[in-house]
């Protein structure tokens, strides 16, 4: 199978102690600013070729472009070296990681996101006077709010939106059986619950839609390449939670990515449609015992394990015929394996699978202390599960006691914190910034600006985002010693 480009934003919740500043904007500029591993504070991010406003379906909607003036620009956005990005995103400080075409390689830059913004905390905790900052990696505050984590797949162009749609609403709806992170209670004017899979799952209130804030839909319809428009599109996915295990992140974006072939050379025909999916997303994240069946739009009853059977038997028929890589291979076995154990004993994930440990975990403080699912401590414990820093955060304690189980080497996500994947453009523009950090004047994910004196700026467009790489561009990258060298070079 051809390698496939994906990476992830993560919106980080902020919380703050003692703050004499109350405005969360503030604060999020604040952090974003306190990033140490950054090559140059004078680039700006180019909105040039960016409108999140033009959808899928064929047709841009009426609103204002964002686009702020260039030292506002540099305080919202910083670029990494590792070919990723922090920025603010509404009140929210959000990491990107850069592209990648592995999905391990994926999960250790999202790590080492964690790290990077961690760092930011300790660094705005220094500066901030009587501010204290806690950031959590998770999705709602507990009072209604929700903040995102989004997935990014490049697919065709020529594969009509419409057949993604279709094909992926029942996969998404039930995903979350083996990628939701856990969450007590409930919001968004859901059906009460103890506890649930997903901590996204009450915000998706239409089926297929542009909005990210509001009237949030399973299937986001953004058209927003970051790439050649004539030949690619990317699937923006905002149905999934953020997690904490690398295995349930590793599944989540490695079983989709599959899927995604799927569709795109045509192999998936007759998966099974749902008779109401908003409906049923919310009543697959609070069936803990997931033998709950789910309406058909046929009359039939499946449960969430047996949609993704469905999806997991074409997956190997599809592998069996197309050929498969090692970690296409280790992700089937792994799904497999997780769907047997969903079906017979979830308990026995509790090593690998987010909602499957923080269960775990909150049954174990509730049955020590004689209290129940909505005693306030457990919804403290629910949030200090997500909690970033090392001493304090749940899962970090379960992870430094090794009560979880890892998948990527701790020293390749150090790694991660500034050298760029080699196998996409991701390697040119984390070294350019790296090599010629005063003169980077603006960067996006499909472009490169350098000023080359005299006021003029030389646009390098990357478009093309297997293209870039360390085996494509890395010698041209060493052997030019001034950014007027590399531009010849680039030029000839």
């Amino acid at each position: 199978m051809t390698p496939r480009i994906l990476g992830t934003e993560t919106e980080f919740g902020v919380a703050v102690k003692d703050a004499g500043v109350q405005d969360p904007v503030s604060n999020a500029i604040l952090l974003v600013n306190s990033v140490a591993a950054v090559p140059s504070r004078t680039t700006l991010w180019d909105y040039e070729n960016e409108n999140p406003l033009v959808d899928a379906r064929g047709f841009e909607v009426e609103g204002e472009k964002e686009r702020p003036a260039p030292d506002y620009n540099r305080l919202l956005n910083k670029l990494l070296g590792n070919g990723g990005r922090l920025y603010v995103d509404g009140a929210h400080p959000e990491y990107a990681t850069p592209e990648c075409t592995r999905i391990a390689d994926v999960v250790r830059y999202e790590k080492a996101g964690e790290r990077i913004v961690e760092a930011c905390r300790m660094g705005a905790d220094r500066t901030s006077g009587d501010r204290r900052f806690v950031i959590y990696k998770n999705n709602t505050d507990g009072k209604g709010n929700s903040y995102g984590y989004h997935e990014n797949y490049l697919v065709s162009r020529s594969v009509p939106f419409m057949r993604f749609a279709t094909h992926l609403t029942p996969f998404f709806v039930t995903r979350q059986i083996f990628a939701g992170a856990g969450k007590v209670g409930a919001e968004n004017r859901a059906d009460s619950a103890p506890y649930q899979m997903s901590q996204r799952a009450d915000f998706f209130e239409v089926l297929v839609d542009l909005n990210t804030m509001v009237k949030r839909p399973i299937i986001n319809t953004r058209d927003e390449p970051h790439a050649d428009p004539a030949k690619y599109r990317r699937l923006h996915v905002i149905v999934g939670d953020a997690n904490m295990s690398e295995v349930t992140t590793y599944l989540k974006l490695g079983v989709t990515a599959l899927v995604v072939s799927m569709i795109e050379e045509g192999y998936m025909v007759k998966e099974p449609k749902l008779a109401d999916a908003v409906r049923s997303i919310k009543d697959v994240s609070r069936d803990l015992t997931l033998k709950q069946p789910i309406a058909l739009d046929d009359g039939r009853q499946w449960t969430a394990v047996q949609v993704q059977e469905y999806y997991l038997e074409t997956a190997h028929r599809y592998c069996a015929e197309r050929g498969a890589d090692p970690e296409t291979k280790d992700i089937l076995a792994r799904w497999e394996r997780v769907l047997r154990l969903l079906a017979s004993d979830p308990s026995q994930l509790s090593r690998e699978i987010d909602w499957v440990i923080k269960q775990d975990l909150l049954q174990s403080y509730i049955d020590r202390k004689g209290c129940d699912w909505d005693d306030p401590r457990v919804a403290m414990m629910d949030l200090q599960y997500h909690d970033l820093r090392p001493e304090k955060g749940l899962f970090a304690t379960l992870d430094k006691g090794g009560y979880v189980d890892r998948l990527v080497d701790p020293n390749t996500i150090d790694e991660a914190l500034t050298a760029p994947p080699t196998d996409t453009r991701a390697y040119f523009r984390g070294r350019c910034l790296q090599k010629f950090p005063d003169r980077v004047y603006a960067a996006s994910w499909a472009s490169i600006l350098f000023d080359v004196g005299q006021a003029v700026v030389k646009r390098i467009p990357l478009n093309e985002p297997a293209r870039g790489t360390k085996a494509l561009v890395g010698a041209l990258l060493d052997e030019s010693d001034t950014v007027e060298a590399l531009v010849s070079r680039l030029s000839a």
